[in-house]
C-alpha cells in the first residue's frame, strides 16, 4: 500500500513538473468531506476566512510569550530568531499542504504520518497533535483565568475562573463547523490585536517598566545578545519556534475550505502578518521593559493598562482556546466516524460524539493547565513535546517520502535531500534539548516557589 502511494505520489510530482498548468493535484473524491446538497457541508471556507483562522489560531499565545523569550536571547539574537523560525514554519508547511493535494484523503497531520509510515506512524503523530492542541487549550484556559483575575482583582480563587474558562471555551468550541467557527476569529484576532497594541503603547510612556523599582537605580535588562546557558536559550528558542510553528492546525482548516489547492494565499498572508507583528510587538515591548516583562506580556505596562488590555483581550483569549480545542476536536472527530454515514448527517451518533469529543478534551485541557499554571512554560512545553516533532521532523520525512528519487538523482537534487533529512534530526535535536530545558525550569520554578502548586487558588495575574 506504501510503495503504492509512493508510486502515485512521484507519478504527481512529475506530472506538476511536466503540466504545471494542469490541476496535477485535483481530486476531489478523495476529500475527507465532501461537497453535499443534502448532509452537512463542511465545505464552505474561502481563502480569505481560511487566513483569519490561520492568523488567530498563531496570533494570541504566541505573541503574548516573546518579549520574554527576547530577554533571554536579547534583541539581536531574538530577532533573528523570530523571522528565521518564521520563513522555516512556512517552508515546512507548504511541504504539508504540497503533501496534503498530493494525498487528498488526509485531514490532519497523524492521516499525513500514516500515508509514509503506516499505523504506527499515524498513532505516534496523532498522539503527539491531540497532547500539543490539548496544552495550547490549556494555555488558552490560563490565559482567560489570568485575563478575569485582573479584570477582578482577583475576586475568586484562580481555579474557578479557570472552571469557567474551560466551560466557555467547550462551549463555543462545540460549533460544529469552521465556516462558523471563523467569523468568531475575526473577532478574536481584533481584539487580541487592539490589546497587544494598547500595551505596546502604553509601556512607552512609562519613565520604567511597572515591575520595576520605582525609585532608585535599576537594571533594565536589555541587552542586543544574551547568553542564557543551554536549558534557557533551548527553551526561549522553542518558546518563538511555537509561536508560528502550529502550522498543523492548518490541515483540518484546509479540509474545509471550498478550493483546498488555495492553501498558499492564507498561508502566506499570514506568516507574513504574524512574522512582521510578532518582531514589532516583541521588540517594543522588551525595549521599554526588559527582564521586567510580565507573562503574559499584556500585564507589563501596569495596572490600570493590564485592566484595560485583559478587557479588550478578552473575547480573543477565549477564541485563541475555542479555536485550539475545535482542530483537536475535529481530529478525535474524524477518525472515529470518518468512515460512516454520520461524519456528514445530523444524526444523534453524530452530535453525540462531537460534543463527547470537545468535553473530554477540554476537561483534559483544565487538568493540564492548573497542573502547570506558568503560561510561558506551557508554550515552550508544547513546542518542545510536540511541534518538533509534528513541525520539524515530520515535514522532513514526508518530503523525503514523496522525493525518494531525488536520492540518486543530480548532485543538487542529494544535496537538497540531504538537507531535508537535516529537518529530521533537527526535530529530534529540539525534542530532546528543549524538553530538558523546560523541565529543569518547571522543576527549578517549583523549587523557589515561582509555581505554587497544582491547582492552586493564587492569582496569576499578580493584581493583588
Amino acid at each position: 500500500m506504501l510503495e503504492k502511494d509512493q508510486a502515485k505520489a512521484n507519478e504527481v510530482y512529475d506530472s506538476e513538473r511536466t503540466h504545471p498548468q494542469t490541476e496535477a493535484f485535483a481530486d476531489e473524491d478523495g476529500e475527507v468531506f465532501k461537497k453535499t446538497a443534502t448532509g452537512v457541508d463542511f465545505r464552505k471556507v474561502g481563502w480569505f476566512n481560511a487566513t483569519v483562522i490561520f492568523t488567530k489560531i498563531l496570533f494570541a499565545t504566541g505573541v503574548l510569550s516573546l518579549p520574554s523569550a527576547l530577554y533571554a536571547l536579547g534583541a539581536v539574537g531574538g530577532s533573528i530568531s523570530i523571522v528565521a523560525w518564521g520563513v522555516f514554519n512556512t517552508y515546512c508547511f507548504v511541504i504539508l499542504g504540497n503533501f496534503r493535494l498530493r494525498h487528498p484523503h488526509c485531514h490532519s497531520i497523524a492521516d499525513m504520518a500514516e500515508a509514509a509510515g503506516g499505523l504506527v506512524g499515524k498513532e505516534v503523530a496523532g498522539l503527539l497533535f491531540i497532547i500539543g492542541y490539548v496544552l495550547v487549550t490549556g494555555s488558552g484556559i490560563v490565559g482567560v483565568s489570568t485575563a478575569l483575575n485582573a479584570l477582578s482583582h482577583h475576586a475568586a480563587c484562580t481555579v474557578w475562573w479557570s472552571l469557567l474558562a474551560t466551560v466557555v471555551i467547550i462551549a463555543t468550541a462545540s460549533i460544529r463547523k469552521l465556516e462558523h467557527v471563523g467569523w468568531l476569529s475575526y473577532v478574536g484576532f481584533l481584539s487580541i490585536y487592539i490589546a497587544v497594541f494598547i500595551v505596546v503603547v502604553a509601556v512607552t510612556t512609562r519613565d520604567r517598566p511597572a515591575a520595576a523599582p520605582q525609585e532608585g537605580p535599576y537594571d533594565l535588562g536589555y541587552v542586543n545578545f544574551n547568553n542564557p546557558g543551554f536549558a534557557g536559550g533551548m527553551v526561549a528558542s522553542s518558546t518563538i519556534f511555537v509561536s508560528s510553528a502550529g502550522t498543523s492546525a492548518f490541515l483540518p482548516v484546509i479540509s474545509e475550505m471550498r478550493n483546498p489547492g488555495q492553501y498558499k494565499k492564507p498561508l502566506y498572508l499570514c506568516m507574513t502578518l504574524v512574522t512582521a507583528s510578532y518582531l514589532a510587538f516583541g521588540l517594543v515591548v522588551y525595549r521599554w521593559c526588559g527582564k521586567w516583562v510580565a507573562s503574559p506580556s499584556l500585564g507589563s505596562a501596569g495596572q490600570t493598562i493590564k485592566m484595560v488590555s485583559y478587557g479588550v483581550a478578552l473575547i480573543g483569549l477565549v477564541v485563541s482556546g475555542t479555536l485550539y480545542l475545535h482542530v483537536g476536536a475535529k481530529y478525535v472527530f474524524v477518525r472515529l466516524l470518518g468512515k460512516t454515514k454520520h461524519l456528514q448527517s445530523n444524526s444523534v451518533v453524530h452530535w453525540g460524539t462531537w460534543l463527547a469529543c470537545t468535553t473530554l478534551l477540554g476537561a483534559l485541557a483544565f487538568i493540564l493547565a492548573e497542573s502547570i499554571p506558568i503560561f510561558n512554560y506551557l508554550i515552550a512545553l508544547v513546542g518542545s513535546v510536540c511541534f518538533a516533532p509534528l513541525a520539524m521532523s515530520l515535514p522532513g520525512w514526508l518530503w523525503l517520502y514523496d522525493h525518494d528519487h531525488y536520492r540518486t538523482g543530480t548532485l543538487i537534487q542529494k544535496i537538497v535531500y540531504v538537507l531535508h533529512i537535516g529537518l529530521v534530526l533537527l526535530g529530534i535535536f529540539f525534542l530532546v534539548g528543549a524538553t530538558y530545558g523546560v523541565v529543569k525550569q518547571i522543576i527549578d520554578a517549583y523549587a523557589t516557589g515561582l509555581i505554587g502548586s497544582a491547582f492552586s487558588c493564587a492569582d496569576n495575574s499578580n493584581s493583588t
